[in-house]
């Protein structure tokens, strides 16, 4: 596993909050937790979304991007995930890291910022690619089969 330092600009309503953190030795991503007051609960109703701030604005090294992932736990247990996963955050960005988790079952509340901590922060290589037209592509297996084609069949 490489190591990438990424700096952290930790804004004034994110005090006191962890900075993420893996929590286990072999762990490819990092608990990231809400910024929400304590006496200002979040509470994310049936089929809402909501933008959910970190309080931390970060600076990704050039060829590296920030993913915002759904925890496992959460979605397995409240249903609780992350509307556009992963959600993309680019090097060159500089404002503060939100997410927007989704609800689809019952209301689901948090007070505590690290419960709310509905995602899982990932930093990735990126590589830069340039589109070539072409008046015919090289075969596969595969082929065109799009949505199921490769997983189990009836």
């Amino acid at each position: 596993m490489t190591a990438v330092t990424v700096k952290i600009l930790r804004l004034p309503h994110g005090e006191g909050l962890p900075l993420p953190a893996a929590r286990s030795a072999g762990a490819a991503g990092h608990d990231l937790a809400a910024a929400i007051p304590a006496d200002h609960p979040l509470v994310i109703a049936p089929g809402a979304r909501a933008l959910v701030p970190t309080g931390f604005a970060i600076a990704l090294p050039p060829g590296f991007e920030g993913q915002v992932r759904p925890r496992s736990g959460l979605a397995v247990e409240y249903g609780v995930t992350v509307l556009n996963a992963p959600g993309t955050v680019d090097a060159d960005y500089r404002g503060e890291v939100e997410g927007t988790p989704h609800q689809p079952r019952a209301p689901r509340r948090s007070r505590s910022p690290a419960a709310c901590a509905s995602r899982n922060w990932f930093v990735a290589a990126v590589a830069a690619a340039a589109f070539a037209e072409a008046d015919a592509l090289p075969p596969t297996e595969r082929g065109s089969g799009g949505f199921g084609s490769t997983g189990i069949s009836e």
